[in-house]
């Protein structure tokens, strides 16, 4: 099923892009229902083989909410700057964003999981350890406050990305005024 963007001219398509923005961003926005009110927390997080991993302790109010109801909403945005204009309305934000939903699952094939978190770590501190994360570390280890860790999967059912890469030259600095840009 896919998703239409009101401003299909800021829709992202190109897929060797799309996955390098999600190689270098940091942070997704998880977004879940919780009693009919939205609950959204950020994580870190990797796409891998198309679908999303994150992790987390195994118990809690995320879970909880999990566990009435799957259904999730990713979003990953990355701010490039602000696009400034003489005219006020026409301001506007340079930026990349991806937004997936789909059904959350627990991933419980240790091997998977495993992969998830070495691709974590490889992201998020690349080359730090010499050796890879073993299988016995995802299966038993244990946070300060006792709980095991979980890792989650989102298999996308829809997926848009979308993007404005703005005008360069008009990219707002501390200093800038509109007269400069007037006559532009």
């Amino acid at each position: 099923m896919e998703t239409k963007i009101r401003m299909v001219n800021r829709t992202c398509t190109d897929e060797g892009q799309i996955n390098q923005f999600l190689r270098g961003a940091q942070t997704v926005f998880l977004g879940l229902v919780d009693n009919n009110m939205p609950y959204v927390i950020p994580l870190n997080f990797v796409f891998k083989d198309g679908n999303f991993y994150i992790h987390g302790a195994n118990e809690g109010r995320k879970i909880n909410i999990l566990n009435n109801n799957a259904n999730a909403c990713l979003t990953i945005s990355e701010i490039y700057g602000t696009i400034a204009d003489p005219i006020p309305a026409n301001t506007d934000t340079a930026y990349m964003s991806i937004i997936a939903n789909g059904k959350i699952e627990i991933v419980t094939d240790l091997n998977e999981a495993t992969a998830a978190m070495q691709e974590m770590l490889d992201k998020y501190v690349p080359n730090y350890y010499k050796v890879p994360l073993l299988k016995a570390h995802v299966d038993k280890y244990l946070s300060s406050l006792g709980s095991k860790t979980v890792v989650l999967k989102l298999k996308p059912i829809t997926m848009t990305a979308k993007e404005h890469k703005g005008d360069e030259q008009m990219k707002f600095y501390t200093g800038r005024k509109v007269t400069q840009d007037i006559n532009r």
